[in-house]
Order: structure tokens, then sequence, then C-alpha cells
């Protein structure tokens, strides 16, 4: 170690010995920090025009100042910026570097902030960005699904409960369920970006500073929110990254929902959808396979992520105030946490559109089930029957249904007459599956007019 590497450690006139190598690799963050630099390098120019603007340091340091970030910033996007394992984190990199540069100048930016308030201020402006990126994907992925519903309004799906058939659904409407959901994920993001967009600059190690900072106009400089108003809380908390792991952990769920029936609509038993073969793989010794491994990844990224919320609520839970070095361990599974849903959220966005529906192979499954045995109690109902009693009437009919290995529309006039002589012909628009569809006109339904509602709904709200 260099003596300027040395000095820009901070701490080592206090010690008689260099740390050793084994500790510093152990405690070493820079390796995956790094991509914060983007963070660093604004929020200390933001700090330091707000030094020079308080008269903390002269014009000509702040120009210095600009000049070496400016440097600094240049260096690493062309990649010959040398990130030193010695210098511990992309903090003090940029520090060091921006000394070698400035000399002086470089040393008083740290003037009225620590790295406790460096860091987490950092983690916040990376965190703000990544938030952003993936609400565009989230959009683009509920577009896609818009999309596909959009062209399979009127393909008739048979709807589960408990995996058995229940009633007679659009694939649109289908699809549909699950924008709401990614709609709901966008939700949470938003308002975890308003607790994200807050500044802990200016809280200093823990108990502010006795330099008369302008914490307001470095907020406003950074376009942040507003200003952590407690300096303890500032440096040591973490539930901004928690909030967005947990947010982001749905999110993962919702995708391993829908990757669990594209994985079962998929296979031969089923043979409702055909995922386009850039999103398959094949099997080393079976030739005959087409393998459905992006959802199946998907499902398992998901165990992934919801590990990583539970790994940063345990970081944590038993911490004293205020900072402790166990927030060096925030990092790599939140920056894991942004990758692992970006990269999902913009390949099923994709896949969405090389889907094929089979539309076949879905009626003729909605017709295994007795799917519209509601629709005849309900028809029943309306004729004056009590509800539960046409209940039990139509589960006779179902069970006679069965025993003649036929669909309950198939059963002759004559036959259901037997169970309530109010049956009449008209039965069998009710008994039909597209009479089931349409039947359900109302707000929120499966009917194709209110499926192309919501379609438009969505492309509006989306535009």
């Amino acid at each position: 170690m260099n003596q300027l590497d040395k000095k820009s450690q901070g701490w080592s006139a206090l010690f008689s010995e260099p740390m050793s190598e084994l500790v510093q690799r152990y405690t070493a963050s820079v390796f995956f920090d790094k991509r914060m630099w983007r963070a660093d390098i604004e929020g200390s120019l933001a700090h330091a025009r707000m030094l020079a603007g308080q008269g903390v340091i002269a014009a000509a340091d702040l120009q210095a100042i600009e000049a070496g970030l400016g440097a600094i910033a240049q260096e690493i996007e062309s990649g010959q910026f040398q990130w030193k394992l010695e210098l511990e984190d992309v903090h003090l990199n940029i520090e060091a570097r921006l000394i070698q540069l400035a000399g002086d100048a470089g040393k008083r930016l740290h003037t009225g902030r620590s790295r406790n308030d460096q860091v987490a201020t950092d983690v916040r402006l990376w965190l703000r960005g990544e938030i952003d990126l993936i609400l565009e994907l989230l959009s683009q992925l509920q577009l896609a699904l818009v999309d596909l519903a959009d062209r399979n309004v009127e393909v008739i799906l048979p709807g589960f409960t408990h995996l058995q058939v229940a009633q007679p659904v659009s694939f649109g409407h289908h699809m549909l369920a699950y924008v709401e959901m990614f709609s709901r994920d966008a939700e949470r993001l938003v308002e975890v970006r308003r607790r994200v967009n807050r500044l802990p600059l200016g809280a200093a190690a823990l108990a502010g500073t006795s330099y008369r900072l302008d914490r307001e106009s470095v907020a406003r400089s950074l376009g942040m929110e507003g200003v952590c108003q407690n300096s303890i809380d500032a440096v040591s908390d973490r539930d901004f990254a928690i909030e967005f792991t947990a947010a982001a952990a749905l999110a993962m769920v919702h995708i391993s929902r829908l990757s669990e029936e594209l994985v079962l609509w998929m296979s031969q038993n089923f043979a409702f959808i055909a995922i386009a073969d850039r999103f398959t793989t094949g099997s080393s010794i079976m030739p005959q396979k087409k393998n459905p491994d992006v959802p199946e990844l998907a499902r398992g990224k998901t165990g992934r992520v919801v590990g990583h919320l539970m790994g940063l609520i345990t970081l944590m839970k038993g911490q004293p105030l205020a900072y402790n070095k166990d927030n060096q361990e925030d990092k790599e599974p939140l920056f894991d946490t942004v990758d692992t849903l970006k990269d999902t959220l913009r390949i099923f966005a994709e896949m969405a559109g090389g889907i094929t529906v089979r539309p076949e192979a879905m009626e003729q499954a909605a017709l295994k089930g007795h799917a519209t045995a509601t629709d005849l109690a309900d028809y029943l109902a309306k004729k004056g029957v009590p509800f539960r009693d046409a209940h039990e009437t139509v589960a006779r009919a179902v069970k006679a249904a069965i025993a003649s290995g036929v669909d309950l529309a198939a059963l002759p006039l004559a036959t259901l007459q037997q169970f309530n002589p109010a049956i009449g012909q008209d039965v069998y628009g009710v008994l039909s599956l597209r009479g089931s569809l349409d039947a359900r006109d109302i707000l929120g339904g499966t009917a194709p007019t209110q499926v192309r509602a919501q379609v438009a709904r969505h492309r509006a709200r989306l535009s």
C-alpha cells in the first residue's frame, strides 16, 4: 500500500500496523459496490457545490473538485480507472483518485460528511434510478400481456379452482389478471421510491455536523423529495432497501405464478399454448423434448429474491443504533434483487409476444369438467328456485352426466326436466360455453365486452 492509499483510508494514523490482506479481502466491497460510482460522483458534486455556496470551501476548490470528478467519470466509463482492493470501497477509491488529481481540494470534499451518510446517500440515489428502470420494464410487460389478451378475448379457457375445472373464462380475461398484479407491483414501487428518495447527506457519522450545511439545497439539487430528519436514523436504517426487496419479491411471486401456468399449459397433457423456440431448450438425451426453461428458471429465481428479503430483514434485526459494519452486507442482496427482477421482466415481456394460443385444446378441456354447472344453478334461481335448492338439483344432474359419460349440455331436455320441470329448451343456450362467457357481463367479469373494456382501460393507463 503506497503512502497516498494509506492516508486515504482516513484512520491509518491511529494504527500501529497495516490491515492484514485477509481482513482487506474480507471487509472490502469495491468489486461489487463500484456499480454505484455514478451515484457517488453525483452526490459528491452536490455536496461540494453546497459547501462552496455556504462558504465552507473556496470557489477554486469547487472548480478543482468538479474537474477531478469529471475526469474520474471519464476514466471509469472508458475502463481506465484502477479499482484497488486496499481502498476497500467505491467511495474511497474515487476519493483517493480525486486527491491525486485535485490535491488539497480533493481532501476538502469530505468536509461535513462521513462515509456513513455518503454510503446511505449513494445507495438511495442508485436505487432510485433502478426503480425507474424497473417501472418502465413493468409497463412493457403489462403492455405485452394486454396485447396477448387483446388477441384472445374470444378464446375460451377453462377457469380453475383447486386446479379443477370450475367455469369457462376468456383467455384474455385470464391474462389481464396478471396485468392487475403487475400494476399493483408498479404502484408499490412508486410508493417505495418516495421513501427511497430522501437525503441522508449531512447526517455525517451519526450526530450531524457543526458545519452550517444547507441540506435542503442538496436534496433539491439531487431531485430528492425530502431530507432525513434524524441523523441517527439517516445513517443506520436500511428499511428502504428491505421495502424495495419486499416489493420486488412480490413482483417475482406474480411472475412465478404466471410461470407455473405457462409450464403446465405447455405440457402435452394440457397443450393450451406453445412458447417460441427461442425461449425454450432441448434435451441432451431425448430429442423430442422442448423444455420451458425460462418460466422454470423464473420460478427458481423467485426463491432467490425471497431469500434476499429474508436476509436483509435478518441483517437489520439485531443492530443497535447507529451505523454498524453489518450494513455492508445490504448491497449484494439488493444488487442481485435488482438484476434478477430487471432481467426477468425484460425476458418475460419478450416471451409474451412469442406465445401461441391453441383455442381448440382449451375449449375441449373446458367441456370435460361440466364448467357450466353454475350457469344451470343460476338459471333455476332466476326461475324462483332458492339457490341452495338449485345447487343441489344441479349436483344431481352433473352426477347423471358423469354416469352417462357426457357433458351437462349433452343431456336430453327430458332428462334435465326430471331434476326440475322448470327447465326449458332455452337452457341449452345457458349451458353452452359461449353462453356462460357472455352472461358474465358485469364490471370485472369475463364477458368479452367487459374484457375489451378492460383492455382499453389498461392501454390508456400505460400509454
